[in-house]
């Protein structure tokens, strides 16, 4: 089981994916709890103001360090070493290996960034890590929020149905994942390659590998250098590799 506390100031923007397909399953069996938290709730003014001009001069507003750390304040006891985490442009890209990560935890608070950026102190005296989820900027950390909850959430045991498909999702494996096909046998003439009805499970095993390594090989042969790659792994690499068609 694993628990999120979401600080944001627009917590209504999760509803629609909290309410949806295997993350409503695992609230609802008690796998994954997430509570929103507005960080209006924690402003001391009448107008709830989390938001002022930046000191300096300068376009766009930026994010009050008192309301996020009274927030943090209110939800996390004295002592605790619950991560919190903020969702930024500037943070280390996200990948399956942090969300790995982060699912070993049993709690993890996520601060939703927003406006043109957040005081300074937040992330000097406030947080333990920054995530980005890309080279692109947003209008808030409500999506990546999001993204995190659902990759991490993922690898607790019983979210999926068959966890034993979590262990060859793409870059699980340090490879993206290979084809996949179901009924029927033919449509339209595209027919499913004939190893998969072979009944030869080391032969099934081999295809399926060769082409992890093949798609790997086209849209992200910077990954093959990251990854643990067995001696027929190379050799089949080497084949690809020769191949015109890929070229």
């Amino acid at each position: 089981m694993i628990a999120f506390d979401i600080l944001s100031v627009f917590p209504e923007m999760f509803q629609s994916t909290l309410g949806s397909s295997l993350i409503k399953k695992s609230i609802e069996k008690g796998l994954v709890e997430v509570n929103l938290h507005d960080i209006r709730d924690y402003t001391r003014d009448r107008h709830r103001t989390t938001d002022d001009a930046p000191y300096g001069g300068g376009g766009g507003m930026v994010m009050k360090v008192e309301p996020v750390a009274n927030a943090l304040k209110g939800i996390i006891p004295a002592g605790d070493k619950t991560p919190v985490i903020l969702l930024s442009p500037q943070g280390e890209t996200f990948k399956q290996k942090i969300a790995e990560e982060l699912s070993q935890y049993s709690r993890i608070v996520l601060i939703c960034g927003h406006y043109e950026g957040i005081d300074e102190r937040i992330r000097e005296h406030l947080i333990d890590r920054e995530i980005s989820i890309g080279d692109y900027v947003l209008s808030g950390g409500e999506l990546p929020a999001m993204i995190v909850v659902d990759a991490v959430s993922r690898l607790v045991p019983g979210f999926v149905g068959n966890s034993e498909s979590v262990l060859y999702d793409s870059f699980s494996t340090g490879l993206l994942e290979g084809p996949h096909y179901t009924r029927p046998r033919e449509y339209e003439n595209w027919k499913v390659p004939e190893v998969l009805f072979s009944g030869h499970q080391k032969k099934i095993d081999e295809w399926r590998r060769r082409e992890s390594l093949k798609r790997t090989l086209q849209r992200r042969p910077d990954m093959l250098r990251q990854t643990d790659l067995t001696e027929e792994d190379k050799r089949m690499l080497e084949e690809l590799a020769g191949d015109p068609q890929l070229v």
